[in-house]
């Protein structure tokens, strides 16, 4: 089981949504450029940014509960960059030592994960730099091209350069944006693409026509990136997702 809410309101620009999950067995979880909040099994930790998939390996039956920041809004909330969690599973104790340990402490006693993190958010800043956000909603929409123009999606992942804006050159809007993100622009739009496939996946009929639905160049283009993001290949992949979505 896998469930999604909606965030409180004063938390809608730095939160996805909420989650909840009752853990299947060992699962395997793949890139979505995000960074979670996750409690649950007698931990509270955060999950970096992905770059290839790794498994969940909490015993069957287990209770999770998720906090799923928006993408460049968790460096701002967790006061540490976003490239520094990049792969991996860090506890809030070692992250915030003292006071991380308290609030793990009543999180794990049944504390609204949004209720803690709305605390955090009154003392950090408010979203992530103006730069970062127009970098976001560019890529977000040639992501959404690439998918309209077959073809176009290997080339454009290939010159992924940031926007300059604001003062700041090429270089300092990319590394800005690896900070609040986890990675650089090239790697998160492959990313998008990826969660793209995913989504059609249920509903297309072939990989070949997949390819073409998600933006990737062909099919072999989707077989190489699938094999690098989740580690199998789009056959073995995909119809995973029919038996352990989420």
């Amino acid at each position: 089981m896998y469930r999604e809410s909606p965030p409180p309101e004063p938390l809608r620009r730095l939160v996805r949504c909420r989650w909840e999950s009752v853990e299947p067995g060992p699962k395997r979880i793949v890139p979505d450029g995000c960074v979670d909040l996750v409690a649950g099994h007698g931990e509270v930790f955060v999950a970096g940014p992905d770059t290839a998939a790794w498994t969940s390996v909490f015993p069957p039956g287990t209770r999770l509960r998720g906090l799923r920041f928006q993408p460049g809004a968790a460096a701002a909330m967790l006061g540490v960059g976003a490239d520094e969690l990049r792969d991996s599973r860090i506890s809030l104790t070692d992250l915030w030592n003292h006071r991380g340990a308290t609030l793990a402490d009543e999180i794990l006693s049944g504390r609204d994960l949004a209720d803690a993190m709305a605390d955090v958010a009154t003392e950090q800043a408010a979203a992530a730099d103006p730069v970062v956000e127009r970098m976001l909603a560019r890529l977000t929409a040639e992501a959404a091209r690439d998918a309209e123009i077959p073809g176009r999606g290997e080339r454009t992942s290939r010159s992924a350069g940031p926007p300059a804006g604001a003062g700041r050159s090429e270089r300092q809007a990319r590394r800005l944006f690896t900070l609040a993100v986890g990675y650089g622009p090239a790697t998160y739009r492959r990313v998008l693409r990826l969660q793209r496939a995913i989504a059609l996946a249920p509903a297309t009929a072939t990989l070949a026509d997949l390819a073409v639905a998600a933006g990737y160049a062909d099919q072999s283009h989707l077989t190489r990136e699938c094999r690098t993001l989740t580690g199998l290949t789009p056959s073995a992949y995909f119809p995973l997702l029919r038996v352990n979505p989420g």
